[in-house]
């Protein structure tokens, strides 16, 4: 499949560790594979918002459950190939639920302090403030709305995530440079928020 988003570049060594520092930041019962995805997709969506550039440029599909990365079953096998996580199950609450286990530390020295702090953020909202339905629900943004079952959903959706700040004249910019965003990002950000927690408050009152 060709990728909606072909500036933005799928970098698998960062998703890979990504995966492995998620994974090794949250209390085992508290991560499943529902909000690994949410982590992932979140973290890469709201830098490109950030900064005009992902995290780690995965594809994202719209689920029914929310959106999930194309990438991390192959992810997660490679990972158990070179020994560096176990993957297993569990059952909580009747349910059968995903569980991971870092086996090595991830290497951080590929990311910027922004984005290991933006993923911290991430993590503890999705993982420690809230379970896989509520997650789920709370992924079920605008952004998420505008792509159709089964499709990808574009990087420049990330800006659909600030409804009250972002006026439709830069969404459509983002649709239509989202070609080159990479190659020639704007001087000032289409969005304006100092952290994730300033982003997580105006998200919710806005629900």
């Amino acid at each position: 499949m060709r990728s909606l988003n072909p500036a933005v570049q799928f970098d698998r060594t960062k998703f890979k560790e990504l995966i492995l520092f998620v994974c090794g930041s949250c209390e085992p019962s508290r991560l499943g594979a529902v909000k690994l995805h949410k982590i992932l997709y979140l973290a890469d969506m709201l830098r490109f918002a950030f900064e005009g550039r992902a995290i780690t440029g995965s594809v994202y599909i719209k689920r029914e459950f929310g959106p999930t990365s194309q990438h991390l079953l192959g992810a997660l096998r490679e990972l158990q190939r070179e020994d560096a996580i176990r993957v297993g199950a569990c059952i909580y609450f009747r349910f059968r639920k995903a569980t991971y286990l870092p086996t090595r530390e991830p290497d951080l020295s590929i990311f910027t302090e922004d984005e290991i702090a933006l993923v911290r953020d991430v993590v503890d909202f999705v993982a420690n403030q809230n379970t896989a339905k509520t997650i789920s629900e709370f992924s079920h943004s605008r952004a998420w709305e505008m792509a159709e079952f089964g499709a990808e959903i574009p990087y420049h959706t990330a800006f659909a995530l600030f409804p009250s700040e972002v006026s439709d004249e830069a969404i459509e910019w983002a649709a239509s440079v989202s070609g080159e965003v990479e190659a020639e990002r704007s001087q000032r950000p289409a969005v304006d928020h100092e952290s994730f927690a300033d982003f997580r408050s105006r998200m919710q009152a806005d629900r």
